[in-house]
């Protein structure tokens, strides 16, 4: 019996009140029914560069990637964002598919962390839907994956101070937070690295910057046989091609098939040092104090400070909880939910959020 044959069997036992399954595509890859992505996040928008961001991070993070390089460039109101990880990959017929609605590899659970909910198959539609260009350039299972957004800044917009990084301190719950900056691509980067230290290293730079830095890392980590008798680039990580090339003009080529398109002359500076490796996003920050005692002193990034952890089963089960408990005042003061309870999990507090509008 085929996967899709088996689909069909328990859908007419159990109903589809049982079945978040409309289509199995296969490699773990699941499109979801409709009923099912809605109730995983029933309203998801793409406002801003930096939504489009946190999506790709978080999508990364899930993919389980240890290291996420972004590289950002522009050409006047085209702005073009290149992520590259080291996660699960992507197979090959699922390049095109994964932009298409309810698309997801996250058939047991959805994700639950500070940004909401995650995992109902909608985030990269929603990205290509408001992008000018999106696409996978580079991926395969268990090889990481480059993927590509083109953005029209006339049509989506940013905060218009891109360069500015932003200040981590510590804040009144004694953690480790963004305290002020501006809300820019630099912040959504650095307070995702904050949400994830110790487990995932994110960088940040011109596509030339992130080419230095995958060839200088690149190299401590691929064993000299494999780069010697490397008889198939596609064979090698995709973090890692860039390590062996040999000259100006194969590092062009091999940076072209991921997306980080340079000029022979770029590359050739690049080999020779003239461009210098980046360091991981939050080694690069100048951590403060936010009290008066002790004002402006460093701190350590890296100190453990997490404090209570909820588990994904947990917190679906609460936040339904939650829903319930709400709709006893729903009715009585004619408003709704727009989306499910926010809920964030701190040191010594749990704060619920409950967006909603008002009837007419």
């Amino acid at each position: 019996m085929s996967d899709d044959d088996l689909i069909g069997f328990i859908a007419s036992v159990s109903g589809d009140d049982h079945l978040a399954i409309e289509e199995n595509l296969g490699d773990g890859f699941v499109r979801l029914k409709t009923a099912e992505a809605e109730r995983r996040q029933a309203k998801h928008d793409i406002r801003c560069v930096e939504d489009i961001v946190i999506e790709m991070l978080r999508n990364a993070r899930d993919a389980h990637a240890s290291v996420i390089y972004v590289a950002t460039s522009r050409e006047g109101a085209l702005k073009t964002l290149v992520f590259l990880d080291d996660g699960d990959g992507i197979p090959a017929d699922m390049h095109e598919r994964i932009f298409e609605p309810r698309v997801t590899s996250k058939l047991e659970t959805m994700v639950m962390d500070t940004w909401g909910v995650h995992g109902r198959g909608m985030a990269l539609y929603s990205i290509k839907s408001n992008a000018a260009d999106a696409h996978v350039v580079a991926s395969a299972p268990e090889l990481g994956s480059s993927l590509a957004i083109r953005i029209d800044l006339e049509s989506l917009d940013e905060k218009t101070d891109q360069s500015s990084l932003p200040v981590v301190g510590i804040d009144e719950e004694g953690k480790l937070a963004v305290i002020s900056g501006p809300h820019n691509v630099n912040r959504t980067l650095v307070e995702f690295a904050l949400d994830v230290r110790g487990s995932i290293d994110v960088f940040i730079g011109s596509p030339a910057e992130i080419v230095a830095t995958l060839i200088e890392r690149g190299q401590t980590q691929v064993k000299d046989t494999r780069l010697l008798f490397c008889n198939d680039i596609e064979r090698l990580p995709v973090s890692l091609r860039p390590a062996i090339a040999g000259d100006a003009a194969e590092l062009a080529a091999i940076c072209s098939d991921l997306g980080l398109d340079m000029s022979e002359r770029t590359a050739h500076r690049i080999l020779a040092g003239q461009i210098a490796s980046l360091d991981p996003l939050l080694d690069r920050l100048v951590p403060q104090q936010c009290s008066s005692q002790g004002q402006g002193q460093p701190i350590d990034l890296y100190q453990d400070r997490r404090g209570l952890k909820l588990s994904m089963d947990d917190l679906s089960a609460f936040s339904r909880e939650l829903e319930k408990a709400f709709a006893t005042i729903a009715h009585r003061y004619y408003i709704e939910l727009t989306e499910e309870p926010i809920i964030r999990v701190g040191k010594d507090a749990i704060n619920v959020k409950f967006p909603f509008d008002k009837e007419l």
